[in-house]
């Protein structure tokens, strides 16, 4: 079975489900399982999913990162119904604004990934002032599919907390393995035809590596990532970054 094999948890209804538990930190730690998830959107989950989510994993926090008007077309998930805390933190900018701009030469998805920090900064570091939380409890974090919204506040997490760069980069990377099975499954719901061809859809390395290098030329200090710099420059205290670390590392 391959690393990334093992990564993946399975559910019915519920797709690029993976625990961030087992990373490589660089003070030779590794990440604690069982206190944060990563998914696609709640909307397919059946009850044995949501049964699943709450009595075994015992979920307690859902950070729903999709805008206001995909959390209304899809209503209410079966998580929430269940009880769980639910928090919408939108990433996207208000309609009718243009994500910053950066060099012409700038690569689109770095592009986007820049403008969800700064059009949306305030709910980037709500996202991890509510992870950081002692009592927050095994959370789940999704957006639509769980790649972009989703890989971008994983990734500040991951590499706030110490994680070894390849290992933060790969984790983002690794939902283009689910990114097929996402398409096959909307589109069965919505009856539409599988698009010839995903590949723009497709979470790319080197988009994330820049993401993250930017943020180490612009927040990097010690060396130490630019996540953690940009956190605190962006209104989180060093408390609550140290209880996120706490929360998510093991000893």
């Amino acid at each position: 079975m391959s690393a990334s094999t093992e990564r993946w948890l399975t559910f019915e209804g519920l797709d690029n489900v993976r625990d961030i538990g087992g990373l490589p930190l660089r003070d030779g730690r590794t990440t604690r399982p069982g206190k944060l998830l990563r998914s696609a959107s709640l909307h397919y989950c059946t009850p044995a999913d949501v049964g699943h989510l709450v009595d075994v994993v015992g979920l307690k926090l859902v950070l729903d990162l999709r805008t206001p008007r995909e959390i209304e077309e899809d209503g209410p998930t079966a998580v929430a119904r269940a009880g769980v805390e639910t928090v919408a933190l939108n990433f996207l900018p208000e309609q009718g604004r243009t994500l910053p701009e950066t060099d012409d030469d700038t690569d689109p998805l770095v592009r986007n990934y820049l403008g969800y920090l700064s059009d949306r900064g305030e709910n980037v570091v709500a996202a991890v002032r509510l992870l950081a939380d002692p009592d927050a409890g095994p959370a789940l974090v999704h957006c639509a599919a769980g790649k972009d919204r989703t890989g971008v506040l994983v990734a500040l997490v991951l590499d706030a907390i110490g994680v070894e760069r390849d290992a933060v980069v790969a984790d983002y990377a690794l939902s283009a393995e689910q990114v097929e099975a996402l398409f096959r499954r909307w589109t069965t719901a919505s009856g539409e035809p599988m698009p010839a061809d995903i590949t723009r859809h497709l979470p790319r390395a080197d988009a994330m590596a820049t993401v993250l290098a930017r943020l180490d030329a612009d927040f990097g200090t010690n060396g130490a990532g630019g996540a953690a710099g940009w956190l605190k420059a962006n209104g989180l205290d060093d408390e609550s970054l140290k209880r996120l670390g706490t929360r998510l590392t093991a000893d």
